[in-house]
């Protein structure tokens, strides 16, 4: 259990390095941020390697027996070491980052973006993150480890906690580097965890760690793109605007755009 620990731990020390990599002063959904988007699209491609050789990984444990045999190797060293453990607090962990980020926002430290921006990035990534491991879930039908169901690969319950972790080291990460490591642990508990459970292969978490990375960082390169086209039109001056909206017991978002 050593190995898996450690090997677990290194996304942190990956992601946080990636993380530092990635960082852009400007705020990444203002209306200014296209140039600065396509500025330094060379600095965040770099930052897609990590969580893309964690999918890389994840999808050869498929076709490459040394890789498939760490599964065994670690399932087997779980079963010997800790036979009874059945304790889910993952189900709970998975959102701690998310709840942070709100909740530093209401406490008076303020991230990257306002609430609708940062609300919008956080509903892409999770929109991302939830197609493409759920869909590869029935494509790959791999037999879980308890056999509940054969829906193993990749694990949501990691894709879903990293994409929160790096959304919260997306919004905090130019204030201070800690606030990436604490999202990333958490990430890391609820991956490790799902592996003890015996509801997933260690690849299977390796690869759910990457796509979760992955769709924020999807997210947060495209909705500078998506926003300037949407609400700023430079050449008629026009603008467009999303703003909450309550009435009859409803709460909603009112958009308006000029003609």
């Amino acid at each position: 259990m050593k190995k898996l620990i450690v090997v677990a731990l290194g996304i942190v020390s990956l992601s946080a390095n990636a993380q530092i990599i990635d960082t852009v002063r400007r705020d990444s959904a203002k209306i200014n941020a296209l140039p600065d988007t396509v500025r330094h699209l060379e600095s965040k491609a770099i930052s897609f390697i990590p969580p893309a050789v964690f999918v890389t990984y994840g999808a050869l444990s498929f076709v490459i027996k040394p890789i498939r045999d760490v599964d065994i190797h670690v399932y087997n060293d779980l079963i010997e070491d800790h036979p009874n453990f059945h304790y889910h607090p993952e189900n709970y962990l998975q959102y701690a980052p998310v709840v942070m980020v709100y909740g530093l926002n209401l406490a008076g430290i303020h991230g990257k973006n306002t609430f609708i921006d940062r609300t919008v990035l956080l509903g892409m990534s999770e929109g991302i993150m939830a197609l493409s491991t759920f869909s590869l879930k029935k494509v790959t039908h791999r037999l879980r480890p308890d056999g509940s169901n054969r829906y193993s690969f990749p694990s949501g319950h990691s894709g879903n906690a990293f994409a929160a972790a790096e959304f919260m080291a997306q919004e905090y990460g130019d204030k201070s580097p800690w606030y990436g490591v604490a999202g990333y642990t958490f990430a890391t508990a609820t991956a490790i965890l799902r592996v003890y459970n015996r509801d997933h292969w260690f690849s299977d978490i390796i690869a759910g760690a990457g796509f979760g990375i992955l769709s924020t960082k999807a997210a947060y390169l495209i909705y500078p793109l998506f926003r300037n086209k949407l609400f700023h039109d430079k050449n008629s001056g026009k603008t467009t605007s999303l703003m909450p909206s309550f009435g009859n017991g409803m709460v909603g978002f009112a958009f308006t755009k000029q003609l």
